[in-house]
């Protein structure tokens, strides 16, 4: 009988670590020590103290998931743990308004080999050169654009 009580116990303190341990290793332990307890039930106590046992065990891990996704977010200690800001910026530039940079004037920033980055306008974009090799400082002419790039040509 204590192995099955330290056991749930046991369960219930791994399940309740795994809200400050990242990965699911505490959660694992945690099941298989309450599913250790629930077999040692019906193997030592029989198959009525077996289902009562395993009753006790899921009302125990549902306790548990109560306390760490409902209660503990609401208290001011479970608000330090989670993560409230955000991130507003992208990895990527902005795409370019075809109708604003195509026929426009570009300087090569980079050379062009044949990709690189251009200057349209004070903006800078990257861009393929359909002319193949282009020298950093080149004046160039936005002839077109591809899905995430100007296309450039030499004027």
């Amino acid at each position: 009988m204590n192995a099955i009580l330290i056991l749930f116990l046991l369960g219930v303190v791994l399940l309740a670590g795994e809200v400050f341990v990242p990965g699911a290793v505490l959660g694992i332990l945690g099941a298989i020590s309450m599913f250790a307890g629930c077999v040692i039930s019906f193997l030592q106590l029989g198959t009525g103290y077996g289902m009562l046992a395993t009753v006790v065990a899921l009302a125990l891990l549902g306790l548990t998931l109560y306390v760490e996704l409902v209660w503990l977010p609401k208290t001011r200690f479970g608000r330090k743990l989670i993560v409230h800001a955000t991130v507003d910026a992208t990895s990527q530039p902005p795409l370019a308004d075809k109708a604003a940079v195509v026929g426009k004037a570009a300087e090569a920033m980079t050379a062009l080999v044949p990709s690189g980055f251009v200057l349209v306008e004070g903006r800078r974009y990257e861009a393929f050169s359909q002319s193949g090799h282009v020298p950093k400082g080149a004046i160039l002419r936005v002839s077109g654009l591809d899905n995430f790039r100007l296309i450039v040509t030499k004027s």
